[in-house]
């Protein structure tokens, strides 16, 4: 097991015997609540007598006193919103136990129902081994249709995904799912841009704040400002990738112009070594990774990095997103904006602006977030058709699933980190920087004209006015198309496997599509990557040992 490879859980109060898994390390014995790999600065616990007792695992600055306060509060999620970090909660108190998924989903908490009792854990795939579930398929046809799978199901049939912002609460009776968190009020924007400013600072602090040497990437301006963030608190080195031959301009001249004591630029030329596609072998992660066409480029950068690697992921989703505030321009009575900002939109995106100001009109917020029910792949078989969760009709909504959404996505990144010994954080995903975000007007933290303002407003005093003034971000493009020629057969072997089997593709079809893409023509990647992704991920699953559990058999310890 790598040291970064960690996860925990535990069961319902009163249950039966308990398995806990192999090596693991029982912390409470009723309720049951143990710990395995490596959680040195990862987890913080408190005893507080009478069989109360709460544990913060993941990233975050609690202390004991705050940790105190937490056991003692009535409402546990508002006495934990405002830590800085990601990290879940458990809480038992008086016969019943809380367990908190934090708001965005960087943690993510499952649980699984068996003959003893309802068990909760970190790890859906070790949920999975427990109780002999295999992939879900009605959860990879929704994976593979648009990627925003049902909050509460997970990629093995019978585990179940406690949604972010949710709490699962375990009685001797069974367990129930409710909400603690919901989206703030929104307010001044001038309030809202100090209180990101100091969300963004913690949720890197947090991170860097031990002064352990870390790596970031270098590259658009998310990445850039983590990393100035970062140097605040110690050494960081900033790591651009460059496609080879190329040693001038982009992402290479913007890290060349970002000075600072502390950061150490490194680059990492991309050969055809690191093309998408190339083939790598996977671990087994609890959901498929959209990015396992990319590992042979991902691990070899992040060889390249240090042991702490921060991404500027979720910042696209958090201050650039699909234009959802144009319903509530409308909705507001400010149309003129709606129309400027609609035409601004368009024009940048060489569309028409109607049908955007149709969806304004109507409030379609779901239509203006996603590209509608039309853009699926028709390599997809009707068995990939699936019912959304419904969003409420609101800009505030939209981004906060499209967040989630990156967040789950980038999770399964994490594990792949973990595997070859690097922890992964994404600071953009924290619960506080999007309670942040949301705390300003949709058509405030927007704007159709400037790049990513509500960030640049926040943070642009500590960047070079060249990074101020970025309008746009490096594209490797033409090395997907370039990746599918050099492994084509490799590909076209993907597409008469698993998914085929269990009819959620149409083989001949996906194949004619990478034929196409290997001529250059224009591909719909996501959908490409996806069917990719999970692919290769049915055949890791299926030939990687499952966690081992064991029976609970030694004297549980009460405190860790």
């Amino acid at each position: 097991m790598s040291r970064t490879r960690r996860w925990t859980g535990g069961g319902q109060p009163g249950g039966g015997p308990a398995g806990v898994p192999q090596g693991a390390r029982t912390r409470w014995a009723d309720p049951l609540w143990w710990t395995t790999g490596n959680w040195d600065g990862r987890l913080l616990a408190l005893d507080g007598g009478e069989s109360a007792r709460i544990a913060v695992f993941g990233v975050s600055e609690a202390g004991p006193a705050e940790l105190a306060r937490a056991l003692a509060a009535s409402d546990l999620g508002a006495a934990v919103r405002r830590w800085p970090g990601a990290f879940g909660v458990v809480r038992a108190v008086g016969g019943q136990v809380e367990v908190l998924a934090d708001a965005v989903g960087t943690v993510p908490v499952y649980w699984t129902s068996t003959a003893t009792g309802v068990v909760w854990s970190t790890h859906a795939r070790a949920l999975a081994a427990l109780t002999g579930g295999g992939p879900d398929p009605a959860w990879l046809g929704a994976y593979l249709r648009d990627q925003r799978v049902p909050a509460a199901r997970s990629a093995f049939a019978g585990v179940h995904r406690v949604p972010p912002g949710h709490r699962l609460v375990l009685t001797r009776r069974g367990a129930s799912l409710s909400p603690w968190w919901s989206a703030p009020t929104p307010g001044h924007y001038e309030v809202a841009v100090a209180r990101l400013r100091t969300a963004l600072t913690g949720a890197v602090r947090v991170r860097t704040g031990a002064g352990e040497p870390v790596s970031t990437d270098l590259a658009g301006m998310d990445s850039t400002t983590l990393t100035v963030l970062a140097e605040r608190f110690g050494p960081v080195t900033g790591i651009t990738a460059h496609p080879r031959g190329v040693t001038a301009g982009g992402d290479l001249d913007f890290a060349r112009a970002l000075i600072l004591p502390q950061l150490t630029r490194r680059t990492f030329e991309l050969t055809d070594r690191h093309l998408p596609f190339a083939e790598a072998e996977l671990p087994a992660t609890d959901q498929p990774p959209l990015s396992a066409h990319l590992w042979g480029m991902f691990s070899a950068q992040l060889a390249a990095g240090l042991g702490v690697h921060l991404t500027g992921d979720g910042g696209d989703h958090l201050f650039q997103p699909a234009p959802t505030h144009l319903a509530e321009l409308v909705a507001h009575g400010r149309l003129l904006r709606a129309v400027r900002d609609a035409g601004q939109w368009a024009r940048a995106r060489r569309i028409s602006p109607v049908p955007l100001l149709r969806q304004a009109a109507g409030r379609d917020v779901t239509a203006l977030a996603t590209s509608g029910p039309g853009a699926a792949a028709p390599w997809l078989t009707p068995d990939t058709a699936y019912e959304r969760d419904p969003v409420d009709r609101t800009a505030a909504a939209a981004l906060v699933d499209s967040l989630r959404a990156a967040a789950r996505h980038a999770h399964a990144d994490t594990e792949l980190a973990a595997s070859i010994g690097v922890e992964l954080h994404n600071p953009y995903h924290d619960a506080a920087v999007l309670d942040a975000v949301l705390a300003a007007r949709s058509w405030d933290r927007v704007s159709s004209i400037r790049y990513k303002p509500m960030l640049v407003d926040a943070l642009g005093d500590l960047l070079p006015a060249r990074h101020r003034d970025r309008t746009t971000k490096g594209t490797f493009e033409t090395s997907f198309h370039t990746g599918v020629r050099a492994r084509l057969p490799h590909l076209l072997d993907h597409c008469d496997g698993r998914l085929a089997a269990l009819g959620l593709i149409r083989p001949d079809q996906l194949r004619a599509a990478l034929h196409r893409a290997a001529l250059g023509a224009r591909t719909p990647w996501r959908t490409i990557v996806a069917a990719y992704g999970a692919e290769t991920w049915l055949r890791t699953v299926d030939e990687a040992p499952a966690p081992s559990w064991t029976a609970l058999t030694t004297p549980a310890r009460t405190t860790p």
